[in-house]
């Protein structure tokens, strides 16, 4: 059964660089890192020290909070280091790599004739739980709760977004056991929106509720999706999954092994070779984007919107599909305040004649064309909000860590990511994603 979702409000950013659709196997990096700030209100707790010898499989920290919570080495080798940043703490677990992988054995199950609690302690056990996300808050899953429902976006619409269809073509068996093991985590619905303009590779899904998708980004925003669905309300608990994520769990079923493949579409106008390499989490990203000038380039992990800066000695984040060059906005543009000046960038409020070339490809970089100003009533942050909320009262709610009134327009709805766009849009200059994480913190710490 599928049922079809239209979006209406939202952007389609077209943006040079997009990754052609080749798939290479990256080679063995020497070293791979697990960050522990990828995994929002995680206090990391060390299992392991300096020197120990680890497979791919064995813990290396768990959750202070939640000590089920486990986070394991994506290969097999030597832990060389543990970085640490201020107040110690904890930014990245590197792993020196073996020359080939020694895998820890969980032992291979059958999600759908297990008891879910078999199910939930093979997916813990094995670290396999961190790829879990919990609404509302945009944090890890608690494994205490009972999810009313979980949600996988198996679509991308932001720019030059990886192609999940394309990652997944040849992992269906792993992605459909899977969702066979989501299945027995929630006594509702497992949710599986798909690209309804897609080639159909999702279509014999089986034990599923499959939901075809149209319309502009944020339209594969799993919040949007949740929002037409299933609402969450007050005291609701719903889990996300990123779709590679899912594939990783089914491989744990099927293969006894814990599974942490990461294809990553190296994508932007700045990128040398834009191709999908099939990797590790963790990878190193110069071994992904070759060596760049990064006086000049700005690194994302990530999409263009959402992504997180990083440098050619640092390493990929534990969830995105993409890593992103761009060029730096560190050029003046004299006279950029003048309309119709400059016609070779995306233009929301049609100051650019570029909007009369609708399917043309820009390339854009990250200059801001201004600085924080004024928050004023304008409308352009609700057209790119598909979401019946209000966004600028919802901001200024957060801002005046007003927690009635966050309640009331919607807080529990919404995650950073789902005010990417109007990052994008509003001429305030405000760092919405920002304020929201901070109002999402605030709710954690007073309400729970």
């Amino acid at each position: 059964m599928s049922n079809d979702i239209r979006i209406k409000r939202g952007i389609t950013l077209r943006l040079k660089g997009e990754a052609d659709k080749t798939l290479v196997d990256a080679p063995r990096s020497k070293t791979y890192a697990v960050k522990p700030p990828d995994f929002h209100s995680v206090i990391p707790k060390m299992v392991v020290k300096e020197g120990a010898k680890v497979k791919v499989g064995d813990e290396l920290f768990f959750s202070k909070y939640t000590d089920k919570i486990r986070f394991t080495s994506p290969v097999s080798g030597t832990l060389k280091e543990i970085v640490r940043g201020e107040k110690r703490r904890i930014l990245e677990v590197v792993i020196e790599a073996d020359a080939s992988d020694d895998y820890r054995e969980f032992g291979t199950l059958d999600p759908l004739n297990a008891e879910a609690d078999a199910v939930k302690s093979r997916i813990l056990e094995s670290g396999s739980w961190a790829f879990l996300n919990q609404r509302p808050y945009d944090i890890p899953a608690d494994p205490k709760d009972t999810p009313k429902a979980i949600f996988v976006s198996a679509m991308n619409t932001a720019p030059l977004s990886a192609d999940v269809e394309f990652i997944l073509k040849d992992r269906m068996e792993a992605f459909q056991a899977g969702l066979n093991a989501l299945t027995r985590l929630t006594p509702g619905k497992v949710h599986v929106s798909v690209n309804g303009q897609g080639s159909g590779v999702f279509k014999g899904l089986k034990n599923v509720e499959i939901h075809n998708v149209f319309g502009p980004h944020p339209a594969a925003n799993v919040g949007v999706q949740i929002h037409k669905i299933d609402p969450i309300n007050m005291g609701d608990r719903v889990w996300t999954v990123k779709p590679e994520d899912v594939a990783n769990i089914g491989d744990l079923f099927l293969s006894g092994k814990f599974t942490p493949v990461r294809t990553v579409a190296v994508c932007g106008s700045e990128a040398k070779e834009r191709k999908y390499f099939r990797t590790r989490i963790g990878a190193p990203v110069i071994d992904l984007s070759g060596a760049v000038d990064t006086k000049n380039v700005r690194v994302i992990s990530g999409d263009v919107l959402t992504g997180e800066q990083v440098n050619t000695g640092q390493y990929i984040g534990f969830f995105p599909n993409e890593l992103t060059l761009i060029p730096e906005g560190n050029k003046y543009r004299a006279f950029g305040w003048l309309p119709f000046t400059y016609n070779n960038i995306p233009s929301n409020s049609r100051t650019s004649l570029s909007w009369m070339f609708p399917n043309k490809k820009f390339e854009v970089n990250t200059n801001l064309h201004g600085e924080e100003r004024a928050l004023v009533v304008t409308g352009e942050m609700e057209e790119v909000m598909p979401m019946d909320i209000f966004p600028m009262q919802l901001l200024k709610a957060c801002m005046a860590a007003d927690i009635e009134k966050m309640e009331n327009l919607g807080i529990y709805e919404v995650a950073p990511e789902d005010f990417a766009l109007v990052d994008y849009v509003n001429t305030s200059k405000i760092e919405a994603q920002e304020i929201i994480r901070l109002g999402l913190d605030l709710m954690i710490t007073e309400v729970g």
